[in-house]
């Protein structure tokens, strides 16, 4: 028989809809490949390290598969949902997985907002469609909580079209360098250690790990997968070489195309204009246009894809009674978490509401600071996943020692360096030389500081709701920390 558990009317489980295709294409769509190319490849290579980029995001590639090789690991063994913020508590315990919950919070919303702000900014100010920027940010808002509130079946239906629009349209401009250049677009010179050090090597390699802020949300779909087993940590591997090769190989073919002595100065000077540029010289104005029309389907695809782990981190933190309880509600016939995702599109419509009454800038404020905060709080999450990791093996004396210890911690290591460098140039990555702006990566900190504060006052408190810390699926009142969890087939638990 069932265990009986506390749980309201209407927290069904989620649907079990998502095969590893799928999960591949909800992860992969909000790194949005199309809108790294075009907007952080120029700025990586102007203000960082010129020809190197493309050195520098093979570095992060191998970097985030050294992590990746714990994190799957891991996956085969926590299957019950709760993503990053439940690999934590498994092992570092539940304060530590509270402080991940808060990063996950603001990387994920951070990021939708973002995203929200860049719709409305490239179709007016960009574009030139007439209008304010926020009726249009609205507009992708509301479709956006439509799709989220749906089956995620039918959201990973609908970026699999629009991530294949936008892999294609690179795919061509690569081809058409390649078809240009002949094999005077390889610049061998952009591996060479003396061209990746070169210039500010720290803003290409933050921009270069900012640029897969994403591709580590297979883990919150595990409990809306047939096979979490398998597909999890599949995905994740699938997710980092696509993203990861894609981006190596753009940015090469770009670096070859702009030649790599002056591609520091062309990038530089073209900025944002740089991809479309050279689109309109290889392949024509028609095919320019269509560049900017994917640019904006790119973005809608990571809002997308961004709002549904957004949306399940906050389901899970309501399950977990870490956020309101009616955040775990669970629709009888969608079996979607669509509580989570209404409250998740209702924050993302206040932030462009106080921007927008505030006068501010869509892209200069809104876009640039939740952008730079997002990529902060899920590198930060990162890191702090990859310590767990290692712990959790350690713990458990896993013998596949290259796994489990090795990898993890050379992934742990760049993770680590990442964070320093997103710290030391947060100004240059939120575009702004403000005091304001640049103590918000240390109030994100004491925010996470304070809920794991927080969390080890529920434990004197409150053992109950402490103990469901990390806990999903939900563990019963009774269960304080020494009993085996549902969700984690070790039988290992948090503390």
């Amino acid at each position: 028989m069932a265990a009986e558990t506390d749980e309201p009317a209407g927290t069904a489980g989620l649907g079990r809809t998502l095969g590893t295709p799928k999960i591949v294409f909800l992860v992969v769509a909000a790194a949005a490949p199309l809108v790294a190319m075009a907007g952080t490849l120029p700025l990586s290579m102007g203000v960082g390290n010129g020809a190197g980029v493309p050195g520098a995001y093979l570095i992060a590639t191998l970097t985030l598969l050294c992590f990746s090789a714990g994190y799957a690991a891991m996956a085969r063994t926590i299957t019950g949902g709760g993503g990053f913020y439940a690999y934590v508590a498994r092992g570092l315990g539940r304060p530590p997985a509270a402080a991940g919950a808060v990063l996950a919070l603001i990387g994920y919303n951070g990021l939708v907002a973002a995203l929200a702000g860049g719709i409305g900014y490239f179709l007016t100010i960009e574009g030139g469609v007439p209008g304010p920027w926020w009726a249009f940010s609205v507009a992708g808002v509301a479709i956006m909580a439509v799709l989220g509130y749906r089956a995620v079946d039918l959201s990973a239906k609908v970026l699999a079209v629009l991530l294949t629009c936008e892999v294609g349209m690179l795919f061509a401009v690569d081809l058409a360098i390649l078809a240009d250049r002949g094999t005077d677009a390889f610049a061998f010179t952009s591996f060479e250690p003396s061209t990746v050090l070169s210039g500010a090597p720290g803003v290409a390699f933050m921009f270069a790990f900012g640029s897969f802020v994403g591709y580590e949300a297979a883990a919150i779909y595990a409990e809306e997968s047939r096979d979490p087993e398998r597909s999890v940590p599949r995905a994740t591997y699938a997710a980092v070489l696509v993203i990861g090769l894609f981006y190596t190989a753009t940015s090469w073919l770009t670096v070859g195309a702009l030649g790599a002595d002056r591609a520091r100065e062309v990038a530089d000077a073209q900025e944002g204009e740089l991809m479309l540029n050279m689109t309109a010289d290889l392949l024509g104005a028609s095919a320019e246009a269509l560049f900017g029309l994917l640019v904006i389907t790119s973005l809608f695809a990571s809002l997308l894809a961004s709002h549904n782990a957004a949306g399940r981190y906050l389901y899970s933190l309501g399950r977990d009674r870490l956020a309101f309880r009616r955040l775990d509600r669970v629709h009888p016939r969608h079996r979607s978490p669509y509580a989570a995702s209404l409250a998740q599109s209702g924050f993302t419509l206040v932030v462009i509401a106080a921007f927008a009454v505030a006068g501010l800038d869509p892209y200069r404020n809104l876009v640039t600071v939740m952008s730079g905060l997002s990529t902060l709080g899920i590198v930060l999450l990162q890191m702090l996943t990859a310590v767990a990791c290692v712990v959790y093996f350690r713990r458990r004396r896993d013998p596949r020692t290259v796994r489990t210890l090795v990898l993890p911690l050379a992934g742990c290591a760049g993770l680590i360096t990442a964070t320093v460098l997103l710290l030391a140039n947060f100004g240059t990555l939120a575009h702004s030389d403000a005091l304001a702006i640049n103590v918000l990566p240390y109030l994100a900190v004491l925010l996470a500081v304070g809920a794991a504060l927080y969390a080890l006052r529920l434990r004197g408190t409150d053992p109950d709701r402490y103990a469901r810390i990390g806990a999903s699926p939900p563990a019963t009142p009774a269960d304080t920390g020494t009993q085996p969890r549902m969700g984690d087939a070790d039988g290992s638990h948090a503390r």
